[in-house]
Parts: structure tokens; sequence; C-alpha cells
């Protein structure tokens, strides 16, 4: 039997105070909001209590940020795509950010075991003077559990209509992308940390960013692995290979802290939920 989960999330500006107020259907659940900076930016964990998505199974999430607003979204653990015996499990992500709005985007990864076969999709739509701070992270197989991709397929969508596309099918007996140095060279976790503005990044704004995270890429050891750059006048980018999950949250995390702090002139308050 399939499960299908959705919800609505709706951030406004309310007496100078950022209010979530939400809706459901089926098991997706909202934590409640946290205010960790103060006002300005409320915090919100997304729980889907079944614990991941096996064949047939569809997530759907609806995100709207009002001008004025600053939502931040994540989950506290992985999103689990589990053992399909054919029809595909589904996770889909649709954000529209209104003049003025910020949102971050930052959902712990997407885990595809082993012959799963997953759709993992978002799309954001920002209005001029909207800003979007975000990352997507995909884990493949459980290397330390000695569990690999070795069958299966993740199919993965990220876009920006009109300014950034960026879309791939990884199957597990592509051996020549998994594992070619013009591929995943062998690595198992791929992630891409991105900034993305409704209107085109002045360029000085842009390289105060890109100089800030080069230098926190430049101190960790996944320095040769990991490169930030601007595809797009609207578009920052830091891609990163690794092995395992964990040392690429360990570039993420002080890579966010950068742009955060150049970008937004903010500290890099993390959720309460990562410290668990």
């Amino acid at each position: 039997m399939s499960w299908r989960a959705c919800l609505e999330l709706h951030y406004s500006l309310e007496s100078e105070r950022t209010v979530a107020r939400y809706r459901h259907d089926g098991p997706l659940r909202v934590l409640r909001s946290l205010y960790p900076e103060g006002d300005t930016v409320c915090h919100n964990v997304l729980v889907h209590p079944p614990g991941g998505l096996v064949g047939g199974d569809t997530v759907e999430t609806q995100v709207s940020v009002a001008p004025g607003a600053h939502g931040l979204v994540t989950t506290p653990g992985a999103t689990r795509f589990y053992r399909s015996l054919g029809e595909p499990a589904r996770q889909r992500v649709h954000a529209r950010l209104e003049a003025g709005a910020r949102l971050e985007w930052l959902p712990l990864e997407a885990l595809a075991y082993n012959q799963c076969q997953a759709e993992n999709r978002a799309v954001f739509d920002l209005a001029p003077g909207a800003e979007l701070l975000g990352w997507d992270i995909t884990a493949l197989g459980l290397p330390a559990a000695d569990q690999p991709f070795a069958e299966g397929c993740f199919t993965q969508h990220l876009e920006v209509p009109g300014v950034w596309l960026e879309q791939g099918r990884i199957a597990a007996d592509d051996l020549r992308l998994l594992n070619s140095p013009l591929g995943l060279a062998g690595q198992r976790c791929l992630a891409t940390l991105f900034f993305i503005a409704g209107t085109p990044i002045e360029r000085q704004r842009r390289d105060v960013a890109l100089d800030a995270v080069r230098r926190v890429i430049d101190a960790h050891p996944l320095r040769l692995s990991a490169g930030a750059t601007s595809p797009h006048p609207q578009v920052l980018v830091l891609r990163v290979l690794a092995p395992l999950v964990e040392p690429v949250l360990e570039l993420l995390r002080p890579a966010r802290a950068a742009w955060r702090q150049a970008l937004w002139q903010m500290d890099a308050v993390a959720p309460r939920v990562w410290a668990t």
C-alpha cells in the first residue's frame, strides 16, 4: 500500500515577526516554530513519521514566503528511499518566494538504498528581490555498513524556472558515471550548496561571497573535490564530492555560515535539531 503525504507551509511577516502557518494531509508534519535568533527568522523542522519512502510513496511540500518574511526549513534526519519492487518513490518540493522574501532550505541528505527507484525534485520560484540559500545532499548506499548502491536508480531535479536547471539520473549499474574521474570518481556522496537571487547579484557582492566560501573550502580536507562558482548572474553554487555524508556536512555548514555573513550580514545560527 502506497502512502501519500502533502504539506503546505506559508511564512508571512506580521508585526515584524515571521510567522509560519501550515496544513497537512498524511504523514508529514511541522514541529512548532522556533526563534533562536529573534523574531526575524522562523525555524521549522519537517518530520515524516514513517521514516522513509518505498515504491509508490509520494511526499509533496509546498512552501510560500511572503514579502519581508524569512523562513528556515530543515529535517531531523535523512530522507530514506528504500528498496522498490518497481514503482518509483517520489519527493517533490515547490517553493515560491515573493519580493523581499528569504528562505533557507536545509534538509539533511536524501539517502538512496540499494534497489531503490527514487525521484527527488525541487523547484524554486523567486520574485525580484527574493533570495534563497539552500543545499541538496545525495548519498548512494550505505558504504559504512557495507551495503553499496549496486542496483536501482536515483533521479534528481533542481530548478529555478528560466534561471537554473540541473537534472540527472544515477543508475547503479552505470559504473562509468559512478567510478570514472569524469563522473563521481568512486565517491558516494554528492552535494550542492546554492544561493539564488530573484535579480542579478551585484558583481562586488558576488565576488565577496565567492571569496568567503573559497576560503572555507581551502581550509577543509575536501578541498580537492570541492569548488564554488557562479554559473548564472543570479546563482552561486558550491559543489562537493565525498565518500560519506559526514565530511560533506562538515564543509557545508561553515560554507553556509560564510554566505549568510557575506550576503546577508547575519550570523549562522544553527537549527537546534542539528545538535541532537
